[in-house]
């Protein structure tokens, strides 16, 4: 009979993970993040609820494996290249008021951050709500990275320099909060002094991290990450197990060498299909079962039955708010009081540490469990109320006028001709090639700004900083060169880099890593084969009456409107909606959402027009 209720709630868990998502897709509650959803769902069918899950072996396990696995991928979400970005301010003419780097900037405030908590955190050992000082500046300092993410992506806020500036905030306090969480441990755990012992994990994250690097690109795993063997998937679970192991046996918290799997798996830059099986994974399955069992296991009715937990609930979750404003006001100096004050709401959001720390503190006994479920409520509240704030306070600091920056490397018929067909008013343009004859002539350096270099050494262009860019494009006539430069560039973060390579074998390596590759001879034979076979296809291709256009779609007043009710009447149709990795034929009952790229066709006037009204608003 326990057999059949275990299986009975695991099932119960199991729907409300799945119907939770279709419920807020109906009754279109956007704001609300998924993740803080499924623990309300949990609270109603837990123990503040109506109780119908029971204690379960099943549920435990998933539940573990769940909150493993969130800790996995957010290790796996930040971007360490951002951190190398340090150069391309210099070149970026729209620079607000000449402000610094953007690492400088979320250091700064990030520091304050962690000073103003200690200072916070103080208080609350004094009014007697807490005993330990150190976990509760753990607990006010730390930044919901995985919530901060997707909410700079639905504001288009993720290529600004403020947006950068959040995202790199949230990056160093997610790194630096999980550090100390596990310096916490080691000090108040059971077997307290060990810290040393986590050398022995971070010794063994960085040898993992160099046999990985050395193994990454091997033609034989390449094979083997196909079919049933899956190798590149089947890596990343070793990683993670063996680094859990390892961070228990060590004294640490499993969590700890989770994401300590994740921070390496995004070292070593994996490609973007293997991230989406994990993500699929993770969030499809595992993490959702441990949000919904986070709200059962939260009996709301004790913490409103204790007047001291009841008062630190709404005090904490005002120290929140403080310990981002304050802080943020470093960055004043550069922006408007409407940004200041939506990046610190932003910054505000806090959940998955806050519940690894409530967790734990309870575990040790440092925290009861009416604290630990108090901590836990307030970090739900925090997701509720401060992400629609910050849409509702941000505005959109993309300027119409934004160039991307576009670096040339090699000068040639491949290039030269592309470039003079760019809109100067769109992209910023650098080229550069190696002192040739052919480069010299008069004609070609009247028409075409080249800078010109010694050789390709890589070292010799990063004094140059042709990798500070958001596009850069290497066609060179040595591939092996094209090769190594581009890898070395996608390395530095650069996030659009494009090949030339016109041997089969190479290109696959490069895809492999993110990296565009074109060819000269196959592109003039699909040209010449489409000419023969489907000659209108290359009309539309060609012909400017009848080109292809794509416009980006910004404009939160048509977020969500169907095609059909679109108020747009010009000569333009809609031929594919580009959605993150989806690729949409539209119809009539096809909705526009933000940050899809459109692909239509039709009178240059009006294709215009209707970049005006969707990517700026007018």
């Amino acid at each position: 009979m326990e057999h059949g209720e275990s299986v009975t709630s695991l099932v119960i868990v199991i729907l409300a993970a799945f119907f939770t998502p279709i419920l807020m897709h109906r009754l279109r509650l956007k704001a609300i993040p998924v993740v803080v959803a499924e623990i309300i769902v949990g609270l109603i069918i837990g123990h503040s609820g109506f109780n119908i899950v029971d204690d379960s072996t099943w549920l435990e396990t998933l539940s573990t494996l769940g909150f493993i696995f969130l800790m996995f991928l957010s290790g796996l979400e930040i971007d360490f290249s951002i951190f190398a970005k340090k150069g391309r301010n210099k070149r970026n003419s729209n620079q607000i008021n000449n402000q610094p780097s953007a690492v400088w900037v979320a250091t700064m405030v990030f520091l304050a951050i962690l000073v103003l908590s200690l200072l916070l955190s103080y208080l609350f050992v004094l009014g007697g709500f807490i005993d330990n000082m150190f976990l509760m500046t753990l607990i006010i300092s730390t930044i919901s990275l995985g919530v901060v993410v997707p909410t700079l992506k639905e504001a288009q806020a993720m290529k600004t320099t403020v947006g950068q500036t959040i995202l790199l905030i949230a990056v160093i306090a997610d790194l630096v909060t999980m550090i100390l969480l596990a310096v916490f441990v080691s000090f108040y755990g059971e077997e307290s002094g060990n810290m040393w012992l986590l050398l022995i994990l971070f010794g063994a994250g960085v040898l993992l991290y160099f046999v990985g690097k050395r193994f990454r690109n091997q033609t034989f795993l390449e094979t083997m990450s196909k079919g049933t063997i899956q190798i590149g998937t089947r890596a990343v679970f070793t990683l993670i197990i063996f680094l859990v192991a390892l961070s228990e046996t060590v004294g640490a918290e499993n969590i700890l060498g989770a994401f300590l799997a994740g921070s390496l798996v995004s070292l070593l830059s994996p490609n973007q299909d293997l991230v989406q099986k994990l993500d699929s994974f993770g969030y499809g399955f595992l993490i959702p079962i441990f949000f919904v069992m986070v709200g059962v296991e939260m009996d709301l009715w004790s913490l409103f039955s204790n007047p001291k937990v009841l008062a630190l609930i709404p005090l904490l979750f005002v120290a929140l708010l403080v310990s981002k404003l304050v802080p943020v006001l470093i960055m004043k100096k550069w922006y408007d009081w409407r940004t200041v004050i939506s990046s610190g709401m932003i910054l505000t959001t806090t959940l998955s540490l806050v519940i690894a720390a409530a967790t734990i503190g309870e575990r040790m006994g440092i925290i009861d469990d009416q604290m630990e479920g108090a901590l836990i409520l307030v970090a739900v509240l925090t997701c509720l109320v401060t992400p629609p704030l910050f849409k509702k306070l941000y505005v959109n600091q993309t300027e119409p006028d934004h160039k991307q920056v576009v670096s040339f490397i090699g000068s040639n018929q491949a290039t030269l001709p592309v470039v003079r067909e760019l809109d100067n008013n769109s992209f910023e343009i650098y080229m550069y090639h190696t002192k040739m004859e052919k480069i010299d002539d008069k004609i070609t350096r009247s028409i075409f700004d080249i800078t010109q270099m010694e050789n390709y050494d890589i070292d010799l262009m990063e004094e140059m900083n042709v990798f500070d860019v958001d596009i850069l494009v290497v066609s060179t006539g040595d591939e092996e060169k094209n090769a190594e430069i581009a890898s070395y560039a996608k390395e530095k973060g650069v996030e659009r880099v494009i090949a030339r390579i016109e041997k089969p074998g190479i290109d696959k390596e490069l895809k492999e890593k993110g990296i565009d590759v074109f060819s000269v001879l196959l592109s003039s034979k699909a040209l010449l084969k489409a000419l023969i076979v489907a000659p209108s296809v290359v009309d539309i291709l060609t012909e400017q009456e009848s080109a292809l256009y794509e416009i980006n779609m910004n404009n939160p007043m048509y977020h969500e409107s169907l095609i059909r009710e679109f108020p747009f009447t010009g000569d333009v149709i809609m031929v594919r909606i580009f959605r993150g990795k989806d690729s949409i034929v539209p119809h009539g009952d096809t909705e526009l959402r933000l940050g899809d790229h459109l692909i239509v066709t039709g009178s240059s006037e009006y294709v215009e027009e209707l970049q005006e009204l969707l990517e700026y608003g007018v």
